[in-house]
């Protein structure tokens, strides 16, 4: 079956956005080739990834006045059974209203005409490791919580891209784990091996399209050869290490896979640095070797999309570099178009 995901070097970002006028950041986030709807939790702590993946979650303590996101244990074993009583209704697993200004909004656009659009959902291995239960331990850790954990994520990611669907066939999802560095860093109780067995488990049951962003540098062979149709990574920063995969980017563009290159700082100082020739330069360097190393260049074109570098919400500017940044994107990607694809 092809990817559904375009690649022809059009533009997408990531949904966490710095900004507090929700009108604004939706006209950013349509002003890329493909679109998604943003999250922003500068505007309310219900907007923050992990607290709208955590809607509905067994257990889960949630402070809006402390910005706290805990979990219970004694609550998760009251809560479950009502919980699993109510898994066959996607209300269970969608986002509602009151967790996202925007994701019902932008459910009611006309978004047909797009090559594509895109949603998000905080990956189950990020979730778990950041959410402390009533001793300070991560969820992750826990072989009661986690497997409930890793379906019912699943089943969060499966709601929200058969609603995308209806405005747009080609909608696909990031799963967002920035954890996953962690994960082969000698991290205490929870090894790699244990990690590949649940994300394969977890992805098993996740609907295609299906592709993990991440804005760290883990081991990328392990994710290059995940069954994944899209990766999105931060390669402004991780650019020599990733180039030297070339043998597992060579794998993964065979399967059909699409890399989404972050290439555009959206750090104030990072982007003041830069100008949109200095960019290109430095992704055609990590192009040229990959090529160099028999990559198939046409291949590498076809299967791309250009993004910003990471998300960013503590600039001194607010957004402003943000806007910015998603400007210098689209510039960047129409001169590599008119360049490679002409």
């Amino acid at each position: 079956m092809p990817n559904p995901i375009p690649g022809n070097l059009l533009t997408t970002a990531m949904a966490v956005m710095p900004h507090t006028d929700v009108d604004r950041a939706l006209q950013m986030a349509l002003s890329l080739d493909v679109p998604f709807w943003p999250q922003l939790p500068n505007y309310s702590y219900y907007e923050d990834m992990y607290v709208q993946a955590a809607e509905h979650f067994p257990g889960i303590v949630l402070d809006l006045e402390k910005r706290s996101l805990r979990f219970s244990m004694d609550k998760f074993a009251e809560e479950l059974e009502t919980t699993l009583m109510h898994f066959d209704e996607p209300e269970m697993f969608d986002i509602s209203e009151t967790y996202s200004a925007v994701y019902h909004r932008f459910l009611a656009m006309d978004l047909a005409d797009r090559p594509a659009i895109r949603g998000q959902l905080e990956g189950p291995i990020s979730f778990g490791f950041n959410i402390l239960d009533q001793d300070e331990r991560p969820i992750l850790f826990d072989d009661t919580v986690r497997p409930f954990m890793l379906d019912f994520m699943a089943r969060r990611i499966n709601v929200q891209l058969a609603r995308l669907r209806k405005l747009n066939p080609n909608a696909f999802m990031f799963v967002d784990e920035p954890g996953l560095q962690f994960l082969f860093s000698a991290m205490a109780g929870y090894g790699d091996l244990k990690a590949k067995g649940d994300l394969d488990h977890f992805f098993a049951q996740v609907e295609r399209p299906r592709g993990i962003h991440l804005c760290g540098n883990p081991d990328w062979d392990f994710l290059l050869n995940l069954d994944l149709e899209v990766l999105s990574l931060d390669v402004y920063t991780n650019a020599e290490v990733f180039a030297s995969y070339a043998k597992s980017i060579g794998k993964f563009l065979d399967r059909g896979g699409v890399i989404v290159w972050g290439i555009v700082p959206t750090g104030f100082e990072a982007f003041s640095q830069e100008e949109i020739p200095t960019l290109i330069q430095r992704l055609e360097t990590i192009w040229t070797t990959l090529w160099g190393k028999g990559i198939d260049r046409e291949q590498l074109i076809s299967q791309g999309m250009i993004s910003p570098a990471t998300c960013c919400l503590i600039n001194p500017d607010k957004e402003r570099t943000v806007e910015r940044a998603f400007a210098a994107v689209n510039q960047m990607a129409a001169a590599l178009r008119e360049k490679y694809l002409h």
